[in-house]
């Protein structure tokens, strides 16, 4: 089997696939465009939340080494897309980045090499938009000179308990050996792997996973609005809801959705649906609710402001946790953002708490951060209300919050007599 492998992009999918590869005795090289990356994981520094620098140590003592220069895929057996798949201006799919490393890999690519994209991206890309460049590229035919698999990522960021080895993989080929060969590559890595019937259907298999909790997630945030104006604690009845043992799984309401998955990736999928001349409509829906939830907490903001005969114009606010999910850093499509802008364009002064990310920007204009946490205790006690979006561990688990004057809680974590939950 092959020990030669080439990751194309080494953030927060390709650095820990990276990882689990060079404990499992593969000679891994990543690649990347930025040469800060390229710069600082040779110097030993992690720039993802979940590898931190005895991580990368430990990767360079096994023979990691990371470059700009795609000539090193030349010496590789199996090279894994791992690119970012944003979303252009007008919202639709921007492949622009693997369009540019499948160019890569079919300059420098070998007869025999495995090349599985983990992108996230819409059905058909991987056949219809990276084969032909790679094959143009390197005159080599798919499925006979070189193996072609799709592989969808599901990493999760902050999650101790599911990591890359003990997740399920997803893999499918464009022929039956293409298949084969991912599901050989993948089976070193990970306890399971799921092969499917061919491309189309691991690339839908990613799309299907996050366009259910987008729905679900928007149904919850939309019933939230409701419960609140009708007098139920929505947070009690999911509660309740959940103890059935079978037809119920718990979605929880928040500020808005944050990261790649939830926020972007359901509109690949939606593009694709009309493109046929066909509307999504749960995804746009979904989309509209959650879209608004910054807004909403706005809102929620002025009421509580109200009721304590203050106004939101002049009023100090501390927005808790600006990451997108809790006890990390990642900032990539937060609701914080939003809620902010709506806050200062209501008067409000805003500023921050969040132990992960040291400086947070809105629309060009720093938002200042009142933290360490140790040291929050004052700002946060002159805080007309503090909005937790994010319950990260450091910050819930001690007892800053409870000399603040008023808590809005979207994130169900918090009970006191200075706590509203959303």
């Amino acid at each position: 089997m092959a020990d030669s492998l080439t990751i194309i992009g080494l953030g927060y999918v390709g650095l820990p696939l990276a990882q689990e590869a060079c404990r499992c005795g593969f000679r891994v090289t990543g690649l990347d465009v930025s040469s800060s990356v390229v710069k600082g994981l040779n110097a030993g520094h992690s720039h993802v939340d979940d590898l931190d620098a005895t991580d990368v140590a430990e990767m360079l003592a096994n023979g990691f080494s990371a470059t700009a220069d795609a000539s090193c895929i030349e010496k590789a057996d199996v090279v894994v897309v791992c690119v970012p798949t944003p979303l252009s201006d007008d919202g639709t799919p921007d492949l622009g980045a693997v369009e540019s490393a499948s160019r890569s890999v079919g300059t420098n690519l070998r007869p025999g090499t495995l090349v599985v994209l983990e992108s996230t991206t819409y059905p058909g890309t991987t056949g219809e938009c990276v084969r032909p460049i790679i094959e143009e590229a390197s005159g080599l035919v798919a499925g006979d000179d070189f193996h072609l698999a799709y592989s969808p990522e599901r990493i999760d960021p902050g999650n101790a308990r599911f990591g890359l080895r003990n997740t399920p993989k997803v893999v499918g080929g464009l022929t039956d050996g293409c298949t084969e060969a991912a599901s050989t590559f993948y089976g070193r890595l990970v306890d399971q792997v799921v092969p499917t019937v061919g491309l189309r259907e691991a690339e839908l298999a990613k799309l299907l996973e996050n366009t259910y909790r987008h729905v679900n997630i928007a149904l919850v945030n939309e019933m939230a609005v409701f419960c609140h104006e009708l007098g139920i604690d929505l947070w009690s009845s999911i509660e309740a809801a959940s103890t059935k043992p079978f037809g119920f799984q718990a979605f929880y309401p928040g500020p808005g959705v944050g990261g790649h998955c939830i926020p972007i990736d359901p509109n690949y999928l939606s593009w694709v649906v009309r493109s046929l001349g066909y509307r999504f409509r749960f995804v746009e829906l979904a989309q509209e609710v959650s879209e608004r939830m910054p807004a909403y907490v706005a809102k929620r903001v002025q009421d509580a402001l109200n009721a304590e005969r203050k106004a939101v114009n002049g009023s100090k606010v501390v927005l808790v946790g600006v990451s997108y999910k809790a006890d990390i850093s990642d900032v990539r499509e937060t609701p914080a953002r939003p809620l902010v802008a709506l806050l200062r364009s209501m008067g409000a002064e805003v500023g921050y708490l969040d132990p992960h990310v040291p400086e947070f920007w809105v629309d060009g204009e720093p938002v200042p951060s009142i933290g360490p946490v140790d040291a929050a205790s004052t700002g946060l006690a002159d805080a007309d209300i503090v909005v937790v979006l994010q319950a990260h561990r450091v910050v819930v688990d001690s007892d800053v919050l409870n000399d603040a004057a008023a808590v809005l809680d979207t994130s169900g974590r918090l009970v006191g007599e200075n706590v509203e939950r959303l």
